[in-house]
């Protein structure tokens, strides 16, 4: 996948993502999610297995592979924000293409358009099994950004 050039509007977009990501409850805390890659419109993020995210079949449950692609997207789109803003999801669509069995999840989002509110974002999912990536669902989605009202 070529990925699109985007120029970031904070030079210290990086540790803010990271910063921000392991903060997230649901996301560092719950699912255990770990940020592996953050560049301008792009950022990569790891579930391991764990039994509670296992359906009755033994696959990841969809609402942890969907999660996973709103991060994924989400930290695309605030890699390109000024300090001062925050991203919140507006609408997303998801694909599930196969059922997610493997050992982790990786959650690749990117930002296709950049806008000065609205971000439109893709994100692909991925299950890892003994090293060999399977597609298991694609999202697109549109996110805004708002004021970061913790700062």
């Amino acid at each position: 996948m070529t990925r699109r050039s985007h120029t970031p509007r904070d030079p210290d977009f990086a540790r803010r993502c990271q910063e921000s990501c392991a903060s997230q409850p649901a996301m560092s805390r719950l699912f255990g999610g770990k940020m592996v890659s953050i560049e301008p419109g792009y950022c990569e993020i790891h579930i391991a297995t764990q039994p509670d995210f296992l359906q009755q079949l033994g696959n990841f449950h969809g609402g942890i592979v969907g999660a996973l692609a709103d991060s994924a997207a989400g930290y695309a789109a605030l890699s390109l924000l000024e300090p001062g803003l925050e991203v919140v999801t507006v609408e997303y669509k998801i694909s599930f293409l196969a059922p997610a069995f493997g050992e982790y999840l990786v959650g690749r989002g990117e930002v296709l358009r950049s806008g000065r509110t609205l971000h439109f974002c893709s994100a692909d999912i991925f299950a890892v099994q003994n090293g060999v990536e399977k597609p298991v669902a694609q999202m697109t989605t549109t996110m805004m950004a708002v004021p970061d009202h913790k700062k």
